[in-house]
């Protein structure tokens, strides 16, 4: 019988004034049902973010230059991991989003992957819009690959071939690379799995406003290759 080799993950974090939520992220993902390698990347944090990320990992960066596909880039390069799996730090997942995501890539035609992402309150608007978002996610990533940064799993090897996220696009740079992965392969979505995002930057800013900026900078990439917006700004 040949025996199939079990994928090994590196879970990337990048950071920047993080403490609030980097100290309940890091100890959830040391509960995870399989062992992985854990990658903080900070960004020049003020705050305690870089003092707890060393209490739960050894692999912890702190880097000059800004942005979070530089974090993330910087973290795929010192990663050890076969799948490369991208979380945003107030993102809540369950302790088996690992075994679903190897399994996911037990196919070797597959490159990249999403999932379903949730809001972590509940919250009407929020809420259905991002059940629907999940939906037309499920169906459009057979065409035409999308996905969110809060949650981007890649096969390493074809993220460093395409040269990973494109540090010069402040906004869509998960959409942008998932549209360059699916070159090489497939792109998935996982239908079984579901992680849960704060909703920071929707009570900081408003649903509507979000909503309105998420929608022209799509058109403008769609169309353009690039979206409108120059700067993507933290909430924190």
């Amino acid at each position: 019988m040949i025996q199939v080799k079990t994928l090994t993950v590196s879970v990337i974090i990048p950071t920047l004034q993080e403490e609030n939520y980097i100290k309940k992220t890091l100890p959830n993902l040391q509960k995870v049902t399989v062992p992985i390698e854990i990658i903080v990347v900070d960004g020049g944090s003020s705050d305690k973010t870089v003092e707890i990320a060393r209490r739960f990992t050894d692999k912890v960066y702190s880097i000059r230059k800004r942005g979070i596909s530089t974090g993330r880039n910087y973290g795929a390069k010192h990663a050890n991991g076969d799948i490369l799996v991208f979380l945003d730090t107030d993102v809540i997942f369950p302790l088996d989003f690992v075994e679903k995501t190897q399994k996911a890539f037990e196919d070797p035609t597959v490159i990249g992957a999403t999932c379903n992402i949730m809001p972590s309150h509940f919250r009407l608007d929020a809420t259905l819009f991002f059940y629907f978002y999940n939906k037309l996610l499920k169906v459009f990533t057979k065409i035409k690959p999308h996905s969110r940064g809060e949650f981007f799993a890649a096969r390493k090897s074809a993220f460093l071939h395409v040269n990973g996220f494109d540090e010069n696009m402040p906004c869509l740079e998960d959409h942008d690379l998932a549209n360059r992965l699916s070159k090489l392969g497939r792109f998935v979505f996982i239908p079984d799995l579901t992680v849960y995002e704060s909703l920071r930057r929707f009570r900081k800013l408003g649903f509507w406003r979000v909503m309105g900026t998420w929608f022209i900078d799509y058109i403008s990439f769609t169309l353009r290759r690039k979206p409108v917006s120059r700067v993507w700004q933290p909430i924190r």
